[in-house]
């Protein structure tokens, strides 16, 4: 056997047991934070949605990386008396479905959420959105304001992202074809030795969590579905962000913007301010809070989303 040959019998034993490595990570995430909610079916894929509360509705859409979890961690329960609260996994995100790349731009996640809002007959919800979620939310106000009462944005990616922040390189991919190889093989494995690293950097510059990948929906990301899908949405939300852009005049709904005044990941001036002065909304900040203020300061967000909520003409209920 040359030389040769076993070098590349050695890269393909290697390359295999990643995958296996990789395959039981995911496979062990999935047990430990098993699907939890409801599925509808959209043209295009499944949201899978958790139904809390009783009241007006209001819809809460995650962020890039993240899941339903990152809100049912400690949001919900100060919402649920005053609201019904419908919590999402994004399509393609937590236990949600996606036919393919093409369902992972901001104008394609919008309308799915679109169609989830018409198919369970939520009226015209208060929708709110953190992070992506928040991009993801405006956009779904502008293409499909039939199924918006009002926008709440949480640390909102409201503008071009021109740098991405360190903590999401590891899943700046620009090659589409590539992010599934690397998805199915490393991921796993990698996403465990930099889990820590990034989420410490996406919570600053307050602490991580301690029980964040149990309780917060952290576990899930080593899946390695979720890590196309994340990775995908990276890629595609700034490909298809220039259609949202310029388009705040065009919003006439109430909003309101809360960002964490430290926050980490997204300017609060750029994406917060500058926003709420284009739309005519409210804007307000945290002092020395982080990117992840859904976490660390759920009460604060609870009494935002409130205030929000009574600007917006009252939205019908049904608890079906």
């Amino acid at each position: 056997m040359s030389t040769v040959t076993i070098i590349l019998l050695v890269i393909v034993l290697l390359i295999l047991l990643v995958t296996i490595i990789t395959q039981f990570i995911g496979a062990s995430a999935a047990a430990q934070s098993p699907r939890r909610g409801k599925m509808t079916k959209v043209t295009g894929g499944k949201i899978h949605w958790l139904d809390e509360g009783s009241g007006p509705p209001v819809v809460m859409i995650h962020g890039l990386g993240g899941n339903m979890h990152n809100f049912t961690y400690a949001l919900n329960s100060e919402l649920t008396d005053d609201f019904r609260v419908i919590t999402i996994d994004r399509p393609g995100c937590g236990w949600s479905e996606r036919d393919g790349i093409e369902q992972a731009t901001l104008p394609e996640q919008a309308r799915m959420i679109a169609e989830f809002i018409q198919a369970e007959d939520l009226g015209k919800p208060l929708v709110m959105g953190h992070s992506l979620g928040g991009a993801i939310a405006e956009t779904l106000a502008l293409n499909h304001p039939d199924q918006v009462g009002a926008l709440a944005l949480i640390c909102p990616a409201t503008d071009d992202v021109k740098q991405v922040p360190d903590a999401f390189k590891g899943i700046d991919i620009p090659k589409p074809w590539l992010i599934p190889v690397i998805g199915h093989t490393l991921s796993g494995a990698l996403g465990i030795l930099m889990e820590k690293k990034v989420l410490t950097q996406v919570f600053a510059p307050e602490p991580m969590l301690p029980d964040f990948v149990e309780r917060g929906g952290g576990i899930l990301a080593r899946r390695p579905g979720n890590f196309i899908a994340n990775a995908q949405d990276l890629t595609q939300s700034r490909n298809s962000v220039q259609q949202v852009l310029g388009r705040e005049g065009e919003l006439k709904l109430p909003i309101g913007v809360l960002f964490g005044g430290a926050d980490n990941i997204l300017d609060p001036v750029t994406h917060g301010k500058a926003f709420a002065e284009k739309t005519g909304g409210t804007f307000a900040e945290l002092d020395g809070r982080g990117h992840m203020i859904p976490l660390t300061a759920p009460k604060e967000c609870a009494d935002f989303i409130r205030d929000v909520a009574k600007k917006m003409k009252k939205p019908r209920s049904k608890k079906g």
